[in-house]
């Protein structure tokens, strides 16, 4: 029977190289998943030589280009730092952005100590807004009326006496322990440094396999975008190039 492509197909990536340029040994493959589309991209400069008529008379190769495109659905920390940040990743802290969704009625004392959801430990103010989402203004002490002050390390919001009994909508950053929670910090490298990963792309249909293994690549882009009503799908490119051994890629199909 002959072959046919469907479908998106299965990518996973490897970490080769960190963004300091330090080798990886014993590199974590990880699955890019809930694939929604993938495309490769080659493409050769072609040099065409002429003499005095109106078509050449000779055509080769110059340089040679692949460029990558990959879609996907699912988030995972490990594949982001394998195919574009490249640092050294934390386990199992997250910092999160909340807000009372309820709102928090300011008492006769003025002051307000908002829960932190999952055990978690205020980090950073975020602003607070009234009932009419008009934003208070921070002040460092003593608050007048549509006035607040925070202190950071505990958490406590104080409020005018004058502003008692009005309802305070209270948005916050705090950090807490998630297990399988992953975390980095980009810092502004020289120009040049580059994590490098390996690529296996394959697809199969109706018993038929077509795959493509890419022995050294980097990453040029990641993008996210987020919709009202809809998946986030971030985007990655990427694009191949030749190995130690000259080796660029494998192709493998099954007819």
């Amino acid at each position: 029977m002959a072959q046919y492509l469907f479908g998106a197909g299965k990518v996973f990536a490897t970490p080769i190289q960190d963004v300091y340029g330090q080798p990886i040994s014993n590199a974590t493959p990880v699955e890019v998943g809930v694939m929604q589309s993938v495309s490769v991209d080659i493409s050769y400069d072609l040099k065409e030589l002429y003499g005095r008529g109106q078509f050449a008379v000779d055509a080769a190769r110059g340089k040679g280009s692949i460029k990558c495109k990959a879609t996907f659905g699912r988030i995972n920390g490990a594949l982001l730092n394998s195919i574009f940040f490249g640092g050294i990743i934390a386990e199992g802290g997250l910092d999160v952005v909340t807000q009372t969704i309820n709102g928090e009625v300011i008492p006769s004392g003025g002051s307000v100590t908002p829960t932190v959801p999952n055990s978690g430990t205020f980090k950073k103010d975020l602003g607070v807004t009234d009932g009419k989402a008009i934003p208070l203004k921070r002040v460092a002490s003593a608050p007048v009326a549509g006035q607040y002050s925070v202190n950071e390390i505990t958490g406590v919001y104080t409020f005018a006496t004058a502003d008692a009994n009005k309802t305070v909508f209270i948005s916050f950053k705090y950090s807490t322990s998630v297990a399988g929670a992953k975390s980095g910090t980009v810092t502004n490298l020289d120009m040049g440094y580059t994590p490098e990963f390996a690529v296996d792309l394959m697809r199969d249909y109706k018993g038929k396999f077509f795959g493509m293994e890419f022995f050294r690549c980097v990453s040029n882009k990641l993008a996210f975008s987020s919709k009202q009503d809809d998946y986030d799908l971030p985007e990655f490119e990427f694009q191949p190039m030749a190995d130690d051994l000259n080796r660029v890629f494998k192709w493998t199909t099954s007819e």
